[in-house]
């Protein structure tokens, strides 16, 4: 089964939970997280569909934050209660102070809650790959040393990949975990015009291949 090691409350007091599934002798260490943004919470359903599977005797850790962003999803909105794009707010080498808009940085890098989680998360635990669950692109982007990762998450689900998502991300997730950690990073974009249940039928061998395979 699994376990909750690791928690915290946002600003409207919502619970964050680091979820973990391991055996005594597990190989490779996995982090998944769904819903870095409020309107994106397909990460979250997949992530709870997983947790519902038998996933006893796996091969390796899973480190697992189903929603990142309660209070964004609670809304339906893409950034945080403080109004900060989550995955701009990382402290990067390229986060940049910008105008106050959906995709806001905040005034300083790294000063959200969800952020800090997240940074101590990966202070604290030996990570060997990333996967982060977004929309709508229907894609799989990577960052870090990722492309063969990459091309297998492909094949598993029929999306292509991408290795630019096609403007800039200063202070992005990816670049802080991929690029500058140097930690294979999967953000796997998905479609926004099918079911939740489509998507699990697509995606469910995605989570299988980092318990089993990776």
């Amino acid at each position: 089964m699994y376990k909750i090691i690791k928690n915290t409350l946002t600003k409207e007091k919502n619970e964050i939970s680091l979820i973990e599934i391991k055996n005594n002798n597990y190989d490779k260490t996995v982090l998944i997280i769904g819903v870095f943004h409020g309107e994106e919470p397909q990460g979250n359903f997949l992530i709870n569909e997983y947790l519902k599977t038998n996933i006893q005797g796996i091969k390796n850790r899973l480190l697992i934050i189903p929603c990142l962003n309660p209070d964004g999803m609670k809304k339906n909105q893409r950034q945080n209660a403080n109004g900060v794009d989550l995955n701009r707010n990382f402290p990067t080498k390229n986060w940049i102070k910008t105008e106050k808009n959906e995709y806001w940085g905040a005034d300083e890098a790294g000063s959200e809650i969800e952020t800090k989680f997240m940074t101590e998360i990966l202070n604290e635990y030996k990570i060997d790959a990333i996967l982060s669950i977004h929309a709508p692109f229907k894609i799989v982007n990577y960052d870090g040393p990722a492309k063969e990762l990459a091309e297998k998450i492909s094949e598993i689900t029929g999306y292509k990949v991408q290795a630019d998502i096609g403007y800039p991300t200063p202070g992005s997730f990816g670049n802080y975990a991929g690029v500058e950690r140097n930690i294979p990073t999967i953000t796997l974009e998905l479609p926004e015009d099918e079911t939740n249940e489509q998507l699990w039928k697509t995606n469910k061998g995605v989570f299988e291949y980092f318990a089993d395979i990776y």
